[in-house]
């Protein structure tokens, strides 16, 4: 101890000669720690993402061979985009007008309504104005939703219609339905 009081500046000296070289050390260190916490807070980050493509490359097969049958049955539901969208709305009118009247309804207003565009598809509507019996009503709707492609009710109203007198038995009730009916049509 007596040589730091004989030579405190030489021990000065070298305590600063020792001491920088340990700060810049423990600087140096405290930066590489924190570059380590950044990439693993990146790495953390990023694993999910890498987890969730690596299964994706390991049920490729199964995705492709489910995805050609989902191609397939959309095909079924819906129009193919070769068919022009007027040709499709005529036709779906006179479909349905004959699918109607076929259940024992009459058809008195029937309109094609203005085509709507998403995506992937057009939307061909159809309202209709029916008169009728419930059952025939009942029918109708059931041979709507065997309808191929599909066909999509959007709106139902159904009204009674008064009775008259001696026209219809009395346990007949006779109704007026208003639809509104949809069918996609692909743009693809």
């Amino acid at each position: 101890m007596s040589w730091f009081r004989d030579y405190r500046k030489a021990a000065i000296i070298v305590g600063l000669s020792i001491a920088v070289p340990v700060v810049i050390l423990l600087y140096v260190l405290g930066g590489l720690l924190v570059l380590r916490a950044d990439y693993q807070t990146e790495i953390d980050r990023v694993e999910p993402r890498i987890s969730r493509l690596s299964g994706l490359v390991q049920s490729e097969a199964r995705l492709n061979e489910s995805s050609s049958q989902v191609g397939g049955r959309i095909a079924e539901l819906v129009y193919p985009a070769s068919s022009d969208p007027a040709s499709v709305a005529a036709d779906l009118q006179k479909n349905i007008r004959e699918l109607i009247a076929a259940t024992g309804l009459t058809v008195s207003n029937s309109r094609i309504m203005p085509a709507s565009q998403t995506e992937s598809f057009d939307s061909v509507g159809l309202s209709l104005t029916v008169n009728g019996d419930l059952a025939a009503l009942d029918e109708a709707l059931g041979e709507i939703a065997a309808y191929s492609p599909v066909l999509m009710v959007e709106s139902l109203d159904v009204r009674p219609n008064r009775a008259a007198r001696r026209s219809t038995p009395e346990d007949q009730q006779t109704v007026t339905a208003s639809l509104q009916l949809s069918s996609l049509r692909s743009l693809r």
